[in-house]
């Protein structure tokens, strides 16, 4: 018997993934395929979007055909930062320009200057300065570097919604996509900013991310969703299924924490801490901030395993030590002894010596209590005065090392804080709003896969 699905792709730099949602958000079906980067007109490496697309259309014709399955929709979730370039007949005027491409001198500063100078214009814009991380600045880029291409531009799309428009024909924008650091949306005003009239009319108003147009290359006129931008998705199962406040603490090579019930405005210290705001799919700004904590814990493990002369993968065996914990306390008086004077450059902390430790178990245990400590910085950034959040969700590789865990317990004794686990949360998310805007009705219970963690005062220094 075949069973009603939608088809969700999820389209990071590195995989491209192809997920079928049954409609209790149960994943029948999985393909991922990994493209190789070709050079862009300038010679930088970036998205095959020929083979993207190509790629996209084959699934979808695949899937149809499968007797297996009645498709109901179809919707996107991708990297956000990258935008696409249509003309007056719709064909696409340029390849992906790869976000990591360097930004020339002279594009932005004068902009930052007519908006009040870079810090005013980055705290108006949620958008730190990141250079071709600030999408808006592609545009720009274009417009100056590549004159002759920007004359064309009839539309400028973010990726997600570029997808949906090879489908559907239909031109959007919605506000996960603009509000991700992008510099095109001013935070004050909730509107796109005034300097995107440089770009004529050619950033579409944003509509619900529920919404959903017929696809015009199908017969059948499959509903297709206008896309989401992958951090925002990947909120929308908490959004739907928490029934209290949160913060989200997603960790991995980044540790993100998100808070979405944080309504002040980003501050310009905030800024120079790396925090920024995403926008949520009920068009409100999650506050937050980022640490590269992933990294960090893997290259001074690496180097404390040459010290002490152990595999690896030692520290995955590590047990908690409590009173290993409070020992360390006491010996620092509370002070870090990894990044005492702030996390290197290179993020490898040569200033502890072997002999500070008595084994490798104990300067694990002190590199994850000073993690933890930064971490807890990190999340204090997103934290307002009338804070009113009740539960932290921990999800990523983080979520399944007992130190951290009971640490972070531990240092935020106000608030319950739980492991996560939920499989595929970013396609999952695009699954959600995709059902949401084909059946209003829609409302089915999600397993957040929580796992609570009781603290203890005595192990914060």
């Amino acid at each position: 018997m075949s069973k009603e699905v939608v088809l969700i792709f999820d389209i990071g730099k590195t995989n491209k993934k192809i997920l079928v949602f049954d409609k209790s958000l149960g994943i029948l079906h999985e393909d991922e395929t990994i493209f190789e980067e070709i050079p862009d007109d300038d010679g930088f490496d970036g998205d095959d979007i020929e083979r993207l697309e190509k790629w996209m259309l084959e699934a979808c014709t695949k899937y149809l055909q499968d007797d297996r399955y009645i498709v109901r929709g179809i919707n996107f979730t991708t990297y956000g930062a990258t935008l696409m370039y249509l003309d007056s007949q719709g064909k696409r005027l340029t390849p992906v320009y790869n976000y990591l491409k360097p930004m020339p001198e002279g594009i932005v500063e004068t902009l930052y200057e007519t908006n009040g100078g870079e810090a005013e214009f980055c705290r108006n814009t949620a958008s730190p300065a990141l250079g071709m991380l600030n999408s808006g600045f592609q545009a720009l880029w274009l417009k100056e570097k590549k004159p002759e291409i920007f004359s064309q531009v009839k539309t400028i799309l973010h990726f997600p919604q570029y997808l949906s428009y090879l489908l559907t024909g239909k031109t959007s924008s919605e506000h996960t996509s603009i509000g991700c650091h992008t510099g095109l949306w001013d935070f004050d005003l909730m509107a796109y900013h005034p300097w995107t009239k440089q770009l004529g009319e050619t950033l579409p108003d944003p509509e619900l991310v529920e919404t959903t147009y017929p696809s015009t290359i199908f017969e059948n006129q499959i509903p297709v969703g206008i896309g989401i931008h992958d951090s925002s998705s990947s909120l929308v199962p908490y959004f739907m299924n928490s029934p209290e406040e949160f913060i989200l603490v997603s960790t991995g090579t980044w540790c993100i924490s998100m808070n979405p019930f944080n309504s002040e405005p980003l501050s310009a210290d905030q800024l120079k801490k790396d925090c920024l705001a995403y926008m949520s799919i009920q068009q409100k700004p999650v506050k937050s901030s980022r640490l590269f904590m992933g990294r960090i814990h893997d290259v001074n493990v690496e180097r404390l395993n040459e010290q002490f002369g152990v595999d690896k993968s030692a520290y995955k065996t590590v047990a908690l030590d409590e009173e290993m914990i409070r020992s360390l306390n006491q010996k620092s008086t509370g002070e870090r002894v990894f990044f005492h004077g702030g996390v290197p450059q290179d993020y490898v902390d040569n200033s502890v010596d072997r002999e500070t430790f008595e084994n490798f178990e104990e300067a694990y245990h002190q590199l994850v209590i000073d993690l933890v400590d930064l971490t807890e910085e990190s999340i204090d950034l997103i934290i307002d005065k009338d804070d009113t959040t009740k539960n932290i969700y921990i999800s990523g590789g983080f979520a399944k090392n007992p130190i951290f865990l009971k640490l972070m317990a531990s240092h935020f004794p106000d608030k319950k804080v739980y492991t996560s686990e939920v499989a595929n949360a970013t396609s999952l998310g695009a699954a959600l709003v995709l059902w949401k805007g084909i059946d209003t009705e829609f409302n089915p219970a999600i397993d957040l896969g929580l796992k609570s963690f009781n603290g203890d005062p005595s192990l914060v220094g």
